[in-house]
């Protein structure tokens, strides 16, 4: 049987079972997919939402459109989808009644179902998402992403993965299986379902007692790729969505306000700026390779000398477009004076902003957050060494949608499951026994 091993940067077509050989190889660094699959197209039509203009193309080709009428029928579906949100070929009047007709045949507007809702005291909203069956036995994959509102912002948290590459100790979500990648129009399509929950299309309205941003601009105005998942380990299709997402003239969102977060896949950084062009942020949570191995044990394949190098040769990094660094405080940990120097020292000529975050708890945990004063304590040594060092306002805790809390109802794949993958069984027939067990 082939390697099931994870694929940095290749997406695969089918589903393959995990083998202990890799299992064993990986162990405590990186997990393995449970599934290898991208969503083949399954019976019955497919949704166009969140696909690329390639693949608009190719869409509105099999239904009999002229090569030369393409270009303008794929402007005329990208204006539709991403600009104005439709939910229904018919809201199309600029396109004819055929071609309406031909589509509403082929395929559908539809986007994941919000299986549930969540609103914080503060505001937060985290919605648990299912993607569309890939067959008529799937029930879909299932998915968290976050919206956290500000008077002046709104940031949409994206995942990246059904579940998570890594192993990170201090993560909720790192705690949880990896079930595959997501793709990119997975993710793009979180941001319409964020649009549409919050109705921030032109001549719609949020919902009565929403709180959203109130300096005139998009409710959702920044993208953070901290949700579930590793990105780097998903490249091709996170750089996909970016594409969607930031194309000028459907969702418009600037690269300058999308952060890709990893928690330092080296290999993969430089391309994630060469291609994507967005704002990086780096998982780093300790300044010595003993306890980072612990707390990221990914440190143990790239360690710190190694994750800053790649950090100072990434592309376009200037006083503009700085690197920000998160550091989860944790009590007794990584929080001491010693520690705040190490890190000032550490960072010397990389243009860096520093995120402390209050460490978010989560069932089961052995951490604790610090103390607020040796986090003010932290903080302070930091900005006096020229770095600016904001402690991130905990945000959606009380429904488990702070940074690192994200796990998702899918966490759990049977053994029945595993059983059918290895008798050849694939992807869609694994989430049918979610609800049968």
């Amino acid at each position: 049987m082939a390697s099931a091993s994870l694929d940095i940067a290749k997406r695969t077509p089918r589903a393959t079972a995990v083998t202990a050989g890799d299992a064993a190889r990986l162990q405590g660094i990186e997990k393995t997919a449970e599934l290898r699959t991208e969503p083949a197209a399954a019976p019955g039509r497919r949704s166009l939402v969140g696909l690329t203009r390639e693949e608009l193309k190719d869409k509105l080709a099999a239904v009999g459109v002229p090569e030369r009428e393409l270009q303008m029928r794929v402007a005329q579906l990208w204006h539709w989808i991403y600009f104005r949100g439709a939910r229904a070929f018919e809201e199309m009047s600029n396109v004819g009644k055929g071609l309406r007709t031909a589509l509403a045949e082929a395929y559908t507007l539809e986007r994941p179902q919000v299986v549930s809702e969540q609103v914080s005291k503060d505001g937060t909203r985290k919605w648990l998402l299912r993607m569309p069956s890939t067959g008529p036995l799937d029930k879909g994959a299932e998915i968290e992403c976050v919206y956290i509102p500000e008077v002046d912002r709104g940031t949409l948290c994206v995942s990246s993965q059904v579940g998570c590459t890594l192993t990170c100790s201090f993560c909720h979500t790192g705690t949880q299986r990896l079930v595959r990648n997501l793709t990119a129009s997975e993710i793009a399509a979180q941001l319409l379902v964020a649009r549409d929950r919050l109705g921030d299309w032109p001549g719609k309205a949020p919902p009565e007692g929403a709180f959203v941003p109130s300096d005139g601009g998009r409710f959702v105005s920044n993208i953070v790729f901290m949700g579930m998942g590793e990105p780097l380990y998903n490249l091709d299709n996170v750089v996909g969505a970016i594409g969607v997402m930031s194309d000028n003239e459907g969702l418009g969102l600037s690269r300058r306000r999308i952060t890709v977060s990893t928690s330092g896949v080296v290999p993969q950084m430089a391309r994630l700026g060469a291609e994507a062009n967005t704002m990086l942020a780096i998982s780093l949570h300790a300044v010595r390779d003993d306890l980072r191995d612990v707390l990221v044990p990914l440190n143990r394949k790239y360690p710190i000398a190694e994750l800053l190098q790649a950090c100072r040769d990434y592309p376009g990094l200037s006083n503009a477009r700085r690197i920000t660094f998160e550091y989860v405080m944790l009590k007794g940990v990584n929080d001491s004076d010693a520690d705040a120097r190490e890190l000032v020292r550490l960072l010397k000529g990389i243009p860096a902003k520093i995120n402390l975050i209050p460490f978010n708890p989560w069932p089961g945990t052995k951490y604790e957050c610090s103390d607020w004063e040796r986090i003010e304590r932290f903080s302070e040594i930091v900005f006096r060494a020229g770095y600016a060092s904001p402690v991130r306002t905990p945000r959606g805790r009380d429904i488990l949608a702070a940074c690192g809390q994200l796990k998702s109802e899918t966490e759990k794949l049977r053994a029945r499951a595993r059983l059918m993958l290895e008798s050849g069984i694939g992807a869609e027939g694994v989430y049918a026994l979610g609800d049968a067990e």
